[in-house]
This record gives structure tokens, C-alpha cells and sequence, in this order.
């Protein structure tokens, strides 16, 4: 089995690193791939962002968002979580069998000493009841990746913010997360791995996963500049493009509604493929002019606080919607509105 780390932190180049190996590599090895990432949320490939997300949070905090190619859950990743990826060719016992690639794992944290760690249902490691790994799959052309993750000192107060989807009324065909209590490896370790760098966990890890004592005897995959090239074309593409990210969803119906001191204001809208398919907006405001000259505007746009804030800035708002201000009605239709 081949070995390689990722230099960067970014989820978005470190995706695109291993579908590149994926569709290109010479997997007549397996190649065990492991990256860290600075604050990010990758949702699964059929879920709803919307529907996973408190999105207002996750902008606020600069959290990195992106979508995976493989399905299952929402997750949130920090500099103290280790990703780690098998890829390898798909060989009629691999699909589905997530205790083939999540084995090897787990008796490596067992050697470190968290020896209640073990496989849960269909493709959670958990320890005392509690999950710190959720696994997914991604399979193409005979060829496939098993990827999971690692908490081993995760920032747990950002996992309950950033994925906490605020009070809302959102009807979506999209997969949802299982929302499970999750917890860290590091106190279940032997001391002398309680207090490891996160490069140190996973060093660790892939020393005891490749059965070596000094990760110089491990057989490194090198890329190639032709290899940078196809990664960053797949980062552009995919994991760094908001056609991917956002126009992935499935279709869903959502309802926006406040009440103002100058009346009470609702969108209601379709939106399909990112995009808004239809809106209807309904209230005890006092507007002048026909309220369907601002929902023919809105059809169409991209569902984004951007394209929302661009078209409200065309309009003459106080001829639509009386005395409440147009910057109030953007947040109220772009943002996830905050439990009362």
C-alpha cells in the first residue's frame, strides 16, 4: 500500500486530491491518503445545504463549505480532526463493506489505547455510545474510495453552531444528517498520545495502519505536475464552484416570514437547482405598487444573499413594501432567520 498526506488544509484541494487518484492513479496499490483541514462543512452528495446548515454562522466564521462526491451526512471538520481515505479499485467486496477499510483503523487507535473504539451500524465508529468517525463511499468505472473521518481534538461548540439549523419552515427531498452526540478520541488514549500535534495523531496512525516503525520505509505516491494540474481543473469544477455546491440540491420549498413594525412580511418560494423557481410574497404591509413586479424580478436568480441583495437595489423598496427598509427584507429572504 502506497502512503500519502496532503500539504494543504483547504477540504475544497484535498477532495479534488483524492477523486483525482480516484479516476487517474495507477491503483494497482491501494493508496491510504490522509488530510487535515482547517474549519469546514462538506455535505453529502444528495443532501440539501440549506436543510444541514445555520448558513449565517458558517459566513460569520469563515467556515470553508463544500459537497463531497460520496453521499451520507453533513460534517463539520477542524485542525483537529485527521480525514484518512483508501483508494483502490473496486474488486466485488468492496462496495457497502465499510468494515473492510474502517478495521484497520480502528485497531490502530486500539494500539494507542482507545480500545472501546468499534464500528456501529452501517458506517459509524463510536466509543462509549458516542461517534468520533463517520464513513461514506464513491464509486465509479471500477474504481472507488472509502473516506472517514477522525476527531481527535475537534472544536465541539462550533460543530453544534455551524450545523444547527435554525427554527424554519423547510420542506426538501434531501437526504438529512442523523444528528448524533459525538465526541473526541484524545482522552481515550494512553497518555503519551493525549497531548500529539494533529500531524503527530496522524503520523501516528499511519505508521501503525502501513505496520512501520519511521514513515521513511513507507512507499510515498508522488504527484506529478500533470497531477497538480487535474487537481486544481477538479477544485475549479466541483468542490470550489457554486453550481456544485448549491445547485446540487434537491428541490425544496421553504417559507420566510417576520412581522415589522410597518406590517408583517412572507416569501414563500420553490427554488430548484440553487435557483429560484417561484415566489409568492404575502403580508399586511402598505405597498403602492403591484408586488408581482418584485417577484418577476426574484424568479429566476440564483438563490443567494448576493442576487437578492443585487435585485433589492434596483427596486423603489418603500413603493412595494411601505416604511420596511430593504436591507431588513434581503436578511429576512436570504438568511436563515434565528429561533425567536
Amino acid at each position: 500500500m502506497r502512503y500519502l498526506t496532503s500539504e494543504s488544509t483547504d477540504i475544497r484541494r484535498n477532495l479534488a486530491v483524492e477523486t483525482y487518484l480516484m479516476e487517474h492513479a495507477d491503483l494497482t496499490e491501494p493508496i491510504l491518503y490522509f488530510y487535515i483541514n482547517s474549519p469546514c462543512i462538506i455535505v453529502g452528495r444528495y443532501q440539501n445545504v440549506l436543510a444541514e446548515i445555520n448558513q449565517q454562522y458558517v459566513r460569520d466564521h469563515q467556515i470553508i463549505l463544500t459537497r463531497r462526491t460520496s453521499g451520507g451526512g453533513a460534517v463539520y471538520d477542524d485542525l483537529g480532526n485527521v480525514s484518512f481515505s483508501f483508494i483502490t479499485r473496486d474488486d466485488g467486496d468492496a462496495v457497502g463493506n465499510f468494515k473492510r477499510f474502517t478495521d484497520p483503523v480502528i485497531k490502530a487507535l486500539h494500539q494507542m489505547g482507545a480500545t472501546g473504539a468499534a464500528m456501529t451500524g452501517r458506517n459509524d465508529l463510536t466509543i462509549n455510545g458516542q461517534k468520533f468517525s463517520g464513513n461514506a463511499m464513491h464509486v465509479e468505472r471500477g474504481r472507488m474510495f472509502s473516506h472517514g473521518t477522525l476527531m481527535y481534538d475537534v472544536d465541539q461548540t462550533q460543530i453544534a453552531n455551524a450545523l444547527n439549523v435554525p427554527a424554519d419552515k423547510l420542506a426538501t427531498k434531501g437526504i438529512k444528517s442523523v444528528k448524533s452526540r459525538v465526541t473526541n478520541l484524545r482522552p481515550y488514549f494512553e497518555p503519551k498520545y493525549q497531548h500529539l500535534t494533529i500531524e503527530a495523531f496522524r503520523d501516528t496512525l499511519a505508521k501503525e495502519i502501513l505496520g512501520v516503525t519511521d514513515l521513511a520505509a513507507a512507499r510515498r505516491y508522488q504527484l506529478t505536475a500533470t497531477d497538480q494540474e487535474g487537481i486544481q481543473q477538479l477544485v475549479d469544477q466541483y468542490f470550489n464552484n457554486w453550481d456544485w455546491i448549491y445547485g446540487s440540491d434537491p428541490d425544496y420549498a421553504v417559507t420566510r416570514r417576520k412581522h415589522f413594525a410597518a406590517g408583517t412580511v412572507e416569501f414563500d418560494l420553490n427554488v430548484v437547482q440553487g435557483h429560484i423557481a417561484a415566489i409568492q410574497i404575502h403580508g399586511d404591509f402598505f405597498g403602492q405598487r403591484p408586488i408581482t413586479e418584485v417577484t418577476d424580478r426574484l424568479q429566476g436568480i440564483a438563490y443567494t444573499p448576493e442576487a437578492i441583495q443585487a435585485v433589492f437595489a434596483q427596486l423603489d423598496v418603500a413603493s412595494y413594501f411601505g416604511k420596511i427598509p430593504a436591507a431588513a427584507l434581503v436578511q429576512l429572504l436570504a438568511e436563515q432567520p434565528q429561533d425567536a
